[in-house]
């Protein structure tokens, strides 16, 4: 066994194979204890008449801890038990070899579902991490799903060894035969005791372990020889990740601290079929050739320097879409009601700790002292809008009260982290807070659906919508955990677009609608924020006097963010264009170029008319050839082309070219200036 590109000495990797020897038959031998012994019980316990009910209103009869999630589908069909995936037994996300514990709610997904992909992808993962552990001895780390929602990767230690696309084949070639071995997925439920004895080898999970609550349940699982430390759950068994390959690969820290152990992390994405990789890997190319970084630098748009790392330099062009992005957004303030402010960008610690950042999240903010005192660079505005709700004695007849910031904010992101313009550390969102009655909860966030939906309108966007509901882990009482996920559910239908229910998935401040859009080329991102906070009000003591004067109550805080990052934003917008602005948006709305020197008077005339109307418009009176002019133009992307000659000039008129089009007419400047105008209306 020897990595391709021979990073690794013959001496290293007989050391790991001896560590593979001595582990992986240890690590098998007590999982199989544990599991024989687990099996045993459930057979005890097994025999109780169980009641499942299915989304359809019918219901299954089983066994108590014997009957499955597969045993319902391949008694409903066999083609659903052959693609089903995974399954939510009372809300929680099961296995569908896991036995069922007693009468209860059964939904089953698909690869064609949000859960089911998802759960694809971490099973994939385990398939590369079984890969890699076998391949190269090292040390697994953590292997999720992306937060993107497309594939997966897996970090490991691995000490000296540098992985690179060379490693790929040999990588994959293990994959590929842990997937023809059809290998079970298989879960245990350990003591922490036993936890740390399966894993006795490994620092990182150790580390894992140690730090899990004293309450939680510790799950492993197992697919052939990989025995792995995981909550789960997983797909029934290796064979349905048919199609299955690595992407790239890059380094990472532990735990993302940059003082902490380097590791290595690969991704992979994988598919029920080769079709459906070739199609992925088809459109990852597609999108390559518009990425960001290449078309911004390309139509001088903006540039990092490392000066400023993760701080973009936005020149002219740039500024002008940058700009008009948060104009656009500020143009529909007044209608909606929304008042705009201004909030400093530097405040005393002791703001972060009210707050409660500076307990869970000032590692990633950028921290100095100032005489003695220590303040911070604030990652986000909500805090310092509690103190403006705060600076007075506040009325119910005045909520609700929204206020929108486009602040700028800074976040201390690893520098490996970083990436264009959507992972940055200075960056400004289209902010808002909107403080309020529990109800007018609902009628809030239909507003903010309402404005969601115009904008994302607006780009072609389509979008999905998920309820995330109270985790696990919450603050506050649960009667008004019920009231906020009633009013959003109640504002969800009433929006009437389709929608899905993500339970126990909500922060711990609030229940949440999770946005996220899709773009040109498929793929999808998460941007828009809309979320309730029962905490923030809490913890600065926010009220407002209430109908009755003598009563005072608590607002309900709403986070809200359309864009999200403009920077990111603008990144998105850009590689869904294809570089190909719409005329409201383009840096670049025209350009007036002369046939020779006798028109370059009346090329002039044309070029501040159009200027002096609010349009962006260049001049081009070089002595290149007309060709060569529009053929500049075309690759600048200006949106028109206006060729003017002598008797263009003599007649007043200009040739109009419109980008991508081989089609031109003479238009006067009148008319021009009116199509250019009511195209601008068109968007909005």
């Amino acid at each position: 066994m020897s990595a391709s590109n021979g990073d690794a000495s013959p001496p290293s990797l007989r050391k790991d194979e001896a560590y593979l020897a001595a582990v992986i038959p240890k690590r098998i031998a007590l999982f199989e204890s544990i599991k024989a012994e687990q099996s045993l019980k459930l057979l005890s316990l097994s025999g109780d008449t169980i009641r499942i009910s299915l989304p359809d209103g019918n219901v299954k009869e089983g066994k108590k801890w014997s009957t499955t999630p597969l045993d319902i589908a391949a008694q409903i069909s066999k083609s659903l038990a052959s693609n089903a995936l995974i399954s939510r037994v009372n809300g929680d996300l099961w296995d569908m070899r896991r036995p069922l514990e007693g009468d209860c709610e059964l939904k089953l997904y698909t690869f064609d579902s949000d859960e089911g992909r998802d759960t694809f992808w971490h099973s994939s993962a385990h398939i590369l991490g079984q890969s890699l552990e076998m391949e190269y001895g090292c040390k697994l780390c953590i292997g999720p799903c992306t937060t993107r929602g497309e594939g997966f990767y897996y970090d490991a230690f691995y000490g000296e060894l540098s992985l690179n696309e060379d490693h790929f084949k040999q990588i994959e070639a293990g994959a590929a035969k842990a997937v023809a071995e059809k290998q079970p997925f298989e879960r245990i439920e350990v003591t922490r005791q036993q936890a740390l004895e399966i894993f006795y080898d490994n620092r990182f999970k150790v580390e894992i372990i140690n730090d899990l609550p004293e309450d939680k349940t510790i799950t492993v699982y197992r697919c052939g020889p990989l025995v792995d430390l995981c909550r789960g759950p997983h797909i029934p068994n290796t064979s349905f990740a048919k199609a299955l390959c690595c992407l790239k690969a890059s380094s990472a820290y532990w735990r993302g601290d940059k003082n902490r152990e380097s590791l290595q992390r690969v991704y992979g994405i994988s598919y029920p079929d080769s079709k459906r990789l070739k199609e992925y890997l088809k459109q990852l190319e597609e999108a390559k050739k518009y990425d960001h970084r290449l078309l911004g630098v390309k139509q001088e748009l903006f540039f990092c320097h490392p000066l400023s790392p993760g701080s973009w330099f936005f020149l002219p062009h740039g500024a002008r879409i940058y700009n008009k992005l948060m104009e656009f957004i500020r143009s529909q303030y007044r209608n909606r009601g929304y008042e705009e402010v201004v909030s400093p960008n530097i405040y005393n610690m002791h703001l972060w700790e009210t707050s409660g950042h500076a307990a869970n999240y000032k590692e990633n903010m950028f921290v100095f002292e100032i005489e003695k005192q220590e303040f911070g660079l604030k990652p986000m505005n909500c805090p310092g809008h509690c103190l403006m709700f705060e600076h007075r004695v506040r009325s119910y007849r005045e909520l609700p009260i929204r206020f929108a910031d486009f602040g700028v904010l800074h976040r201390n992101e690893a520098s490996g982290a970083l990436t264009g313009l959507t992972r940055v550390r200075r960056f400004q969102q289209d902010d808002a807070h909107i403080f309020c009655m529990e109800s007018q909860v609902k009628d809030e966030v239909r507003g903010a659906l309402d404005f969601i939906n115009y904008v994302y309108g607006i780009f072609g966007f389509t979008y999905d919508l998920k309820l995330s509901t109270r985790p696990e882990k919450y603050l506050g009482d649960i009667e008004t955990w019920n009231k906020a996920e009633a009013a959003l559910t109640e504002a969800l239908d009433e929006f009437g677009k389709p929608w899905q229910l993500n339970e126990g998935d909500g922060a711990f401040y609030g229940p949440k609608i999770d946005i996220s859009v899709s773009d040109a080329l498929k793929r999808k991102f998460q941007c828009a924020t809309l979320q309730l906070d029962f905490q923030l009000p809490l913890r600065f003591n926010l009220s407002y006097s209430a109908e009755d004067e003598a009563k005072r109550e608590r607002p309900v805080m709403l986070h809200r963010a359309i864009l999200g990052s403009v920077e990111r934003m603008f990144a998105i917008l850009l590689e869904h264009y294809k570089g190909k602005w719409p005329f409201w948006l383009s840096p670049r709305q025209a350009i007036v170029c002369t046939v020779s020197e006798r028109s370059a008077a009346y090329a002039l005339e044309v070029r501040d008319q159009i200027h002096a109307a609010g349009f962006y418009v260049d001049l081009d009176t070089s002595d290149k050839t007309i060709n060569k002019k529009v053929r500049e133009a075309q690759l600048s992307q200006y949106n028109y082309i206006l060729v003017v000659g002598e008797k263009d000039a003599e007649n007043r008129v200009v040739t109009v070219r419109v980008r991508d089009k081989n089609d031109h007419s003479p238009m006067t400047l009148e008319d021009l200036l009116k199509h250019f105008s009511d195209e601008m209306a068109a968007f909005h």
